[in-house]
């Protein structure tokens, strides 16, 4: 008996041994099994997340693409069923003199064939149906150039005349006949289409900004989303405006803050870059070079501004422009005057455009 007690004991103490071991070697060999599981679990994770970031990214710039190349080409991909009469380039007149500048502004958008309308506001007053020079400008940009034409009363305002007049293009915030308006001052000239524009994301107000000051955004192209409710904050503006504050410093204080920025190379280019030494401001880099050539191809919308010299349709005599030109640049390759050719040509193309549109010729005064 006490031989098979102990026979028992130890076949049953070498049981519950080998049972131990194996539920050792199982525990561990399960754990092994979840950590290998768990590592690809997480590298399945991780790869499915980069899978997802990659796709959103290249899904944005696709989308992004859709709405402004910022290299300034054209948009790759048009909305499907895109209503281009909902979008409108708008130019306001309230003289004979802009007038003309819209008629030419009208003129260039139709030749490098805009998709969008094309809309002019005028003084209520005029007779568009008169045989003056004025009757037969506002029909011509009517009948030749398929501009909408929008009588409106003009904003007269104290101060300045110069720029007491521009308020009135702040009435494009009121032409809630379309989607989205794009505002170009007339003292400029139209290089390229600037379609791509009114795709951008949704905003009230989209505008470049004015490189040759600090901080200010520039009101000489301004991209609108008509409603009465910015209208009205429009309206409250004119009222409660200081007597220095016109229309740059009204879209400014509304909307300085809260809109989309418009890059200035291509949309904003002044004519008086081509006068200036640094041009780190406009390039936006201090590694550029600058390249005359290369900045005219590339822009498309170009505002004359070159103080103390007049605006090109203003009186001036020929010295002052002899005296304000650019300077010629001596290189190691010699003598560079593209800075000055291109300044040159854009003066002439403007004198030539006013007389075969306009017929009227640019009053240059000799000494």
């Amino acid at each position: 008996m006490e031989r098979l007690r102990d026979a028992v004991s130890s076949r049953r103490y070498s049981f519950l041994k080998n049972d131990h071991i194996a539920a050792g070697q199982i525990s561990w060999t399960d754990k092994a099994k979840n950590f290998i599981a768990m590592r690809a679990l997480r590298r399945f994770l991780l790869a499915l997340t980069l899978i997802l970031v990659f796709a959103n990214l290249f899904r944005a710039r696709e989308l992004f693409r859709g709405f402004i190349s910022f290299d300034g080409t054209p948009p790759s991909r048009i909305p499907a069923g895109m209503d281009w009469s909902q979008y409108a380039y708008c130019q306001y007149v309230t003289n004979e003199n802009y007038l003309c500048n819209s008629v030419m502004i009208f003129e260039a958008l139709e030749r490098v064939g805009v998709k969008a309308s094309k809309m002019m506001m005028y003084p209520s007053d005029w007779n568009i149906t008169a045989d003056n020079h004025v009757g037969k400008l506002i029909r011509q940009a009517q009948e030749k150039y398929n501009v909408q034409l929008a009588p409106v009363h003009i904003q007269h305002l104290n101060g300045d005349a110069t720029w007491a007049d521009s308020f009135t293009k702040l009435l494009a915030f009121n032409q809630t006949q379309f989607k989205r308006v794009l505002s170009l001052d007339s003292d400029a000239t139209v290089l390229k289409s600037m379609d791509e524009l009114f795709l951008i994301p949704s905003s009230p107000v989209a505008m470049p900004r004015a490189y040759w000051l600090e901080k200010e955004l520039s009101s000489q192209l301004v991209l609108v989303e008509p409603s009465e409710f910015e209208f009205r904050r429009i309206l409250k503006a004119f009222t409660s405006r200081s007597s220095h504050d016109f229309d740059m410093e009204i879209v400014n204080k509304l909307y300085g803050f809260d809109c989309i920025v418009i890059p200035h190379r291509r949309y904003n280019l002044l004519s008086g870059e081509f006068r200036e030494k640094d041009h780190r401001r406009y390039l936006g880099s201090e590694e550029e070079t600058w390249d005359p050539d290369k900045v005219l191809d590339e822009a498309k919308f170009v505002h004359f501004s070159d103080w103390p010299l007049p605006k090109p349709w203003l009186p001036h005599e020929t010295a002052q422009n002899e005296e304000i030109q650019p300077r010629c640049k001596d290189t190691s390759q010699g003598e560079d005057c593209r800075d000055r050719i291109v300044w040159l040509g854009l003066y002439a193309d403007f004198a030539r455009r006013r007389r075969e549109i306009c017929d009227t010729e640019l009053v240059v005064q000799t000494p």
